[in-house]
């Protein structure tokens, strides 16, 4: 990707890429955990020659992105991705984009597009509705799904805690290797993403994020009026393409996430795709963004 560029929001000095003729048509490309900016790699060369401005953010805890004062809240909780990302756009004075994403970043593109429509030119979201339903986090679900999630309630003990914090490439490379069980990635390409865990507020960010989902946790003050208003469960009524991967090792499948979705949408399974959508099926990914922009139209 090209230079690095850094802009500063409320809260942090977030780290990105911009590619491509700003003129063209903005498109804002969010990596998930445990996972960056690489994922996005393919991507971006195949957006820029369909005209595509593209942004590619690295989210707080990753990265070069860092928070701005020592006593802010390290929180992951999905209100403060989704604030991120659209004081982003503000920053960058983005007044509307094409929102892509999945695990993390499809949260904080699927809140935007859920709050804020009027600055999403069209959503594409891995794993569909990734709005947490909090008040029912309690709720159990059926045993294979629990034992899927087992990082999660690892991350709830300070045992996994110290976990994440001293074997934190080993915990992303077992999570890439079980949710992605047909790729073959690199140990190149591994340790290309596995860089940004170094991030100092990494494991804080990380483990806020875990605890807060299942309510275990305060959020953030500054992002409560958001908690509140994704405790409604809002529909999401931009134009939208939703993808699982058929061999994902975390997901058991969204198709069934299709009321939520109130405008245009379509929903896709990419063959032999596990979690990590754009990086292991790149031509794809980037074919539902342009269709995206057409169902739009």
């Amino acid at each position: 990707m090209e230079q690095l560029s850094r802009i500063t929001t409320s809260q942090l000095e977030i780290a990105y890429h911009a590619i491509g003729d700003k003129a063209g048509w903005p498109c804002i490309l969010n990596h998930g955990f445990p996972y960056d900016v690489h994922c996005y790699d393919e991507c971006v060369k195949l957006l820029i020659d369909a005209g595509a401005y593209v942004i590619v953010p690295y989210l707080r805890g990753y990265g070069p992105t860092r928070f701005l004062l020592k006593d802010t809240l390290r929180s992951g909780e999905q209100a403060a991705l989704a604030n991120d990302l659209l004081e982003l756009m503000d920053a960058l004075s983005i007044e509307k984009a094409v929102l892509a994403g999945y695990d993390w970043g499809g949260r904080a593109s699927c809140i935007v597009a859920a709050l804020w429509p009027e600055r999403v030119s069209a959503l594409v979201s891995g794993n569909s509705y990734n709005i947490q339903n909090i008040p029912r986090s309690t709720e159990p679900a059926p045993a294979s799904e629990e034992a899927s999630l087992w990082y999660q309630y690892y991350f709830h003990s300070e045992r996994g805690r110290r976990g994440l914090e001293v074997n934190r490439r080993e915990i992303s490379r077992l999570l890439w290797q079980m949710w992605s069980p047909t790729w073959s990635f690199s140990e190149a390409e591994f340790e290309a993403t596995a860089a940004s865990f170094d991030n100092p507020d990494f494991v804080e960010v990380v483990v806020h994020s875990y605890r807060h989902r299942f309510g275990l946790v305060a959020g953030d003050p500054a992002v409560s009026q958001i908690e509140l208003q994704l405790e409604k469960q809002p529909h999401i009524s931009v134009a939208t393409i939703t993808i699982d991967g058929n061999v994902d090792g975390v997901s058991g499948g969204t198709a069934h996430h299709a009321h939520k979705f109130t405008g245009p949408h379509q929903h896709r399974v990419f063959d032999q795709a596990g979690h990590n959508l754009p990086q292991e099926k790149p031509l794809e990914w980037v074919q539902a963004i342009l269709d995206a922009r057409q169902l739009a139209n």
